[in-house]
């Protein structure tokens, strides 16, 4: 491929639409690790019990369930802004809205005096945020051309990553300086850049939706919707040998990581690491090792094959689990915190990158959309619903042993892996999308 063929497919990039995609991506990574790690920091700091932190994960469950609500999402107007915006974008508009506000409403939250309070708030940041997400994926689709998904996809997992880096790093230096309070306006401000964005761009034009205007009640037409939309991907998934499989793999193997994950900040505070430390360690440096990990997972995939790459990432992932075991023997090392760092994030990239192949694997053709998010939303339960004990295993035993507690939590879905690949040969052909969504 010569020169000017390169400079030609880097144009995409310069399209108003696909440069648009990127400020999105940032504004739906921004809430995550506000309902996440970054809460999880300012909960250790109050002194609240790590059982108590590790149940808070529950918190983000509904990037786990919200296909459950996408059919709503899609199929009924918002009162005054989609008259005003269009479908997409008043849903987008109003649930920016609300994030905004639920971020400050956490913001001013006590946890020391009053967890209920903080929880509520996080639980509605992160039904905000999910439902955010949906929008986005919808729009970013209905928005661009087919020969720009590609482009599209990259520039929302490369915002996305952005605005977990200033949710995890911007707001724990800013915690460090201006306080907790101060951390989380900060962030809300920063959603203007998803709101602007929303108001500044066209609603997609010809989507492939339910018009407002039918002879049809609204009840009856999200009643076709939600039996084109769930139960015949549902139903086509279900009907596949070995399903019940597929779907307990997707569920736990990323289990170690996801239990170790929840209480990593914790932890580095535990030993002695300020706040500082942990944002340019731990979130900078830490978002450089990710992807590259993604990069060379993506190398991987494309040498040895889907099911060989998961089984590769996934033996490394759980070793690296070990080397927070020689952190915690060690203490606040920031050499070691950078060794640690940089093992973690770059298996965690590779086992991304080949899972996410591995989802997008899966998805028939003509349900791409829908099952892929069924899927992807299935496999953030272990880290949410199933990574709550994390705490409660935490206050009971020490660091180092948590940590070797981690690696073995791994082994389940590294034995199922193995069955599958006796079930389903890894070089069998697989009827993959052209486009299929990426996750973030």
């Amino acid at each position: 491929m010569n020169l000017k063929h390169w400079l030609d497919s880097l144009r995409v990039y310069a399209d108003r639409r696909v440069a648009s995609i990127l400020f999105l991506g940032f504004s739906s990574g921004l809430p995550l690790l506000l309902v996440y790690s970054t809460l999880s920091a300012w909960l250790s700091e109050e002194d609240v019990s790590l059982t108590a932190i590790g149940f808070f994960s529950w918190a983000s469950s509904a990037y786990a369930i919200k296909w459950l609500w996408s059919p709503v999402v899609d199929a009924l107007p918002v009162p005054y802004l989609t008259r005003r915006l269009g479908r997409r974008r008043g849903w987008l508009l109003l649930s920016q809205l609300v994030i905004v506000g639920a971020i400050v409403g956490l913001g001013g939250c006590d946890p020391s005096e009053d967890l209920v309070s903080t929880a509520a708030w996080a639980v509605a940041l992160a039904f905000a945020s999910a439902t955010q997400d949906i929008v986005i994926d919808a729009y970013r689709i209905e928005i661009l051309p087919e020969r720009q998904q590609g482009a599209g996809a990259a520039n929302v997992v490369f915002g996305y990553r952005i605005g977990m880096l200033a949710a995890g790093a911007g707001a724990l230096v800013l915690a460090d300086r201006v306080g907790w309070q101060g951390a989380y306006l900060g962030m809300a401000a920063l959603m203007s850049v998803g709101i602007i964005t929303t108001l500044i761009n066209p609603e997609p034009e010809g989507r492939d939706s339910i018009p407002e205007q039918q002879d049809e009640p609204t009840l009856v037409r999200l009643g076709h919707f939600l039996d084109r939309s769930v139960v015949q991907p549902f139903g086509e998934f279900l009907g596949r040998r070995g399903w019940l499989v597929i779907l307990l793999f997707i569920g736990v193997y990323k289990y170690g990581d996801a239990l170790l994950g929840v209480m990593a900040n914790p932890f580095y505070l535990d030993i002695g690491f300020t706040k500082t430390q942990i944002g340019l360690v731990s979130k900078l440096y830490g978002l450089a090792m990710t992807l590259l990990g993604v990069f060379l997972g993506g190398v991987l995939v494309d040498r040895v094959g889907i099911l060989k790459s998961l089984l590769i990432a996934g033996i490394l992932q759980a070793l690296s689990n070990l080397v927070f075991v020689a952190q915690a023997v060690v203490g606040d090392s920031l050499p070691m915190l950078a060794v640690t760092i940089s093992v973690e994030n770059l298996t965690g990239g590779l086992g991304t990158a080949a899972f996410v192949a591995y989802l997008s694997s899966l998805c028939n053709v003509a349900f791409t959309a829908t099952q892929y998010a069924l899927l992807s939303s299935f496999s953030s339960f272990g880290r949410t619903i199933f990574s709550a004990i994390g705490g409660w295993l935490a206050d009971r035993m020490s660091w180092a042993l948590f940590f070797l507690v981690t690696t073995v939590a791994a082994v389940p879905g590294l034995v199922l892996l193995i069955w599958m690949m006796r079930l389903f040969p890894p070089e069998a052909p697989v009827d993959r999308p052209s486009a299929a969504p990426l996750s973030p």
